[in-house]
């Protein structure tokens, strides 16, 4: 194939992806609304079954719901009869993921799974299968075509398996009030769990080590003090609460300004600064520094009496995001 025949290949190929899975939208809703109820009002697990592909996008879909609220595991069709029925208790309803609906070894298991009394759902390419017939809920997964130049590897049916995979999973989340919180608390270890886990409170400099002026300091003293705690800031306190704030870019100014530098810091003082709650997660935090027009380096960092704490500097959320 020359490099004429496969400009744009691609393009076409995701485009024909996105299609199909735009018509499976628009008729899938009222079947994952109606699966989320089942799977909601059951307080055991859900187990999800599938072979080759399918059971690939099954485990997939079980990492998914596992992390955000939805206890559940992953059955392989084919070991399922040797030992691996045993997960299950009575009325844990089964997700069944098959292109075909049609695959041996998950047609065999489904006199079994009515005898446990479990649910079936079906993510089926074929709504007139023998696992669909068999279903309480059938989740229409059929595709026009698979985008593979031979129309017949598991790649568009794949993605549409997920994708409803996914929804289900969101479904559940906002009907369980699954919150940022609660995915920290499942992900302590990743990079996102981290940022929702860490609070502003656990990487901010106290307000000891944080350079701190008053109305009466100069221009040249000021400098000193930022020089002595160099965090990028000033604050000006009144009784521990935040009055004021002087930045680098401030002090900047103060000094381009051809003033004397034993003239006064006060017309440099920001008194109406941003501040940051204490509590606040350090991904909220890195938020409101970053997503402005003009980005914030340094945030005073209050309780919820308006006391200052201390300083969150966006070096800070960028270290913790390294670690």
């Amino acid at each position: 194939m020359g490099k004429s025949e496969i400009n744009g290949l691609s393009q076409s190929i995701l485009e024909s992806v996105s299609s199909q899975l735009l018509e499976v939208s628009k008729r899938i809703d009222d079947d994952i609304q109606q699966a989320s109820e089942l799977i909601i009002n059951h307080p055991g697990k859900l187990v999800i079954c599938g072979l080759g592909k399918s059971g690939l996008i099954g485990q997939k879909i079980v990492a998914t719901l596992c992390s955000t609220g939805t206890q559940s595991v992953y059955m392989h069709a084919a070991e399922a009869i040797h030992g691996d029925l045993g997960i299950y208790n009575p009325g844990d309803p089964t997700i069944l993921i098959s292109k075909s609906g049609n695959t041996e070894e998950i047609v065999k298991l489904i006199p079994i799974l009515k005898e446990f009394k479990s649910p079936i759902i079906a993510i089926v390419g074929n709504v007139d299968s023998f696992i669909a017939k068999n279903a309480d809920i059938i989740l229409n997964a059929t595709v026009e075509k698979e985008i593979d130049p031979l129309g017949v590897v598991p790649t568009t049916s794949s993605l549409v398996a997920l994708a409803i995979g996914d929804a289900l999973a969101s479904v559940l989340m906002v009907r369980r009030g699954f919150d940022k919180e609660d995915f920290a608390r499942n992900h302590p270890g990743g990079e996102l769990g981290k940022q929702l886990a860490l609070k502003v409170e656990n990487i901010m400099h106290p307000i000891n080590d944080v350079a701190q002026i008053n109305n009466e300091d100069s221009i040249s003293s000021c400098a000193k003090k930022m020089t002595d705690n160099p965090l990028g800031a000033a604050l000006l306190l009144e009784n521990g609460s935040l009055k004021g704030i002087v930045t680098e870019g401030d002090l900047r100014k103060s000094i381009a300004s051809n003033l004397d530098l034993s003239n006064s810091i006060e017309p440099f003082i920001n008194d109406n600064p941003i501040s940051i709650h204490s509590s606040v997660s350090i991904l909220d935090a890195m938020k409101i520094m970053e997503d402005r027009s003009s980005q914030i380096s340094c945030l005073p960092v209050v309780d919820s009496n308006g006391k200052c704490l201390g300083l969150l500097t966006l070096h800070d959320l960028y270290q913790t995001k390294l670690v």
